[in-house]
């Protein structure tokens, strides 16, 4: 595994650089997760095609370091990927977020928009309002959510998530939830279509129906199912997911 210092974190972040052919496949991960936890099994699928793919822990989540005095908004997480392309002087790349990460992804791709090579997101925070896990903890105060809640839900978890969401630090978890209820201006949808490169956007086949999906689609966004799977594709088919970055990173 791989580190270095973010200055705008303020803290060290790790990443694993897991070597391919190609411009790299970068990963960003959803709340409560982790790269190193989530992607391994996608990317050494046969059908992800041997590409280079690296995969970011952000800050608060998995190896990374988990500093108390970050805000922790999707905002700044995508400064701090920003950070990790200059640092590895990445000049071209594919960018893939997940849920949380999909908005992270979004913004980045808005900051990057002379080297990002394409965009795809699996079912992103388009909009302010967050989702079913980031209202319930953001419903919660700060302190509240650390000394009982972030137990709470441990406790609760029977999914794989539980794995990945026990490295993540429970204020980061709260304070991601947050933003995600709050929302960005103009919101992520709105930079999502006015990106210049090509944009995908990926539904697992148990989310569906999904108004944004529809929406998405009607507007000429090209959208994909993923078989036998809901939101957590990842771990849910691992295989049918790398297949589809595959075919969007080869063009088709």
């Amino acid at each position: 595994m791989n580190s270095f210092y973010s200055q705008h974190a303020g803290c060290v972040v790790r990443w694993h650089d897991l070597p391919g052919q190609g411009d790299p496949v970068v990963f960003i991960h959803g709340l409560g997760c982790a790269s190193s936890y989530e992607y391994p099994r996608v990317v050494c699928d046969p059908r992800f095609g041997s590409r280079r793919a690296i995969l970011i822990d952000l800050p608060g989540s998995g190896y990374s370091d988990k500093p108390e005095c970050y805000r922790y908004r999707t905002s700044d997480q995508a400064q701090v990927v920003v950070e990790l392309l200059n640092h590895l002087h990445i000049e071209a790349f594919w960018l893939y977020g997940h849920s949380m990460g999909g908005s992270i992804a979004i913004e980045t791709a808005a900051l990057t928009q002379n080297r990002i090579l394409g965009l795809i997101v699996s079912e992103p925070n388009f909009h302010a309002g967050g989702g079913m896990f980031s209202r319930a903890i953001a419903a919660q105060d700060e302190h509240s959510f650390i000394t009982r809640g972030f137990s709470a839900l441990l406790s609760a978890e029977t999914s794989p998530w539980a794995g990945c969401l026990q490295s993540n630090a429970p204020h980061a978890v709260w304070r991601g939830a947050t933003a995600l209820v709050e929302g960005i201006q103009p919101d992520w949808s709105e930079h999502f279509l006015a990106l210049s490169c090509p944009v995908t956007l990926l539904f697992g086949e148990h989310s569906l129906p999904d108004a944004e999906a529809e929406e998405m689609q009607q507007l000429g966004v090209t959208v994909m199912i993923i078989p036998d799977a809901g939101h957590s594709m990842s771990w849910e088919n691992p295989s049918a997911l790398a297949q589809a970055l595959s075919a969007c990173v080869s063009g088709g």
